[in-house]
């Protein structure tokens, strides 16, 4: 891997004072996890959700030891569950009396060749990756549109949405329909004051990902990275600390590259 340093952590100046969000696959030391943590630092109250229920809940306690219980609640959920969508969304408004700013971070990835790939392969990573964002970002509209008072609602997308990569089919055509869906999302949002956005990362590396990729690969992937290092979750938090707040006001339907490799 790469011996580039990365920069050093920004602290946080109260951009998302007041303002409350529920973040999705946000357990764990990846970008979710990442997004938690600076919210609170730039003063939000957040609700937590992940399919793990034991890491949830781990981040939880360790969050609000250091930022207290009122900042940050957990509930378990599972995009792929209709059901369960609602409840995270109830829940938001019922802790919060309000819903300001939805992160929908979750997504399955997987490598498999497209002539091998099986059709549960397939199925899986889209349902959580694109449909679980088609249907928070629903839940989320819902009622943003309700409120009439705005909103911002931020999707994880990723550039292999853009460029092609071997093994990532179902992975790459999931998160060009995230994109897609956030470009579609905006224009309608757009009418009751709601933006809608998202963050398209390359490679943001985080100990999950370790266990999954091989050294080779993230070695490959890394020597096309402008900065000849990988991001730190953090760095794809900020932008999406960015897109959440004040600072990007007349911003949406976009999909902002948080890399150098757009195409």
């Amino acid at each position: 891997m790469s011996d580039v340093e990365s920069p050093a952590y920004v602290p946080g100046h109260g951009l998302l004072k007041g303002r409350s969000a529920v973040i999705t696959a946000a357990a764990g030391a990846g970008i979710g996890g990442a997004t938690a943590r600076r919210f609170l630092e730039e003063g939000a109250r957040v609700l937590i959700s992940d399919a793990h229920t034991r890491r949830l809940k781990e981040t939880a306690e360790t969050l609000a030891m250091e930022f207290g219980p009122g900042q940050v609640t957990a509930l378990p959920c599972d995009v792929t569950a209709e059901d369960q969508v609602q409840a995270l969304f109830d829940t938001a408004e019922h802790l919060h009396g309000r819903l300001d700013i939805v992160v929908n971070n979750a997504g399955l990835g997987g490598t498999a060749s497209l002539v091998d790939m099986t059709d549960d392969q397939w199925s899986k990573v889209l349902d959580v990756t694109l449909n679980g964002t088609f249907r928070c970002t629903r839940a989320a509209l819902k009622r943003l549109r309700e409120h009439g008072d705005g909103g911002v609602v931020v999707n994880n997308a990723s550039v292999v949405g853009w460029r092609a990569q071997s093994g990532q089919a179902h992975y790459a055509a999931a998160k060009a329909g995230v994109m897609a869906l956030t470009r579609c999302a905006a224009i309608e949002a757009a009418a009751y004051g709601v933006r809608v956005n998202a963050v398209s990362p390359s490679l943001a590396l985080h100990p999950h990902l370790v266990k999954v990729t091989t050294p080779e690969l993230l070695e490959e992937l890394t020597a096309r990275e402008a900065f000849g290092r990988h991001a730190e979750p953090w760095e794809v938090a900020n932008v999406i600390v960015f897109l959440a707040s004040g600072y990007s006001s007349y911003l949406t339907g976009e999909v902002v590259s948080v890399s150098s490799q757009h195409a």
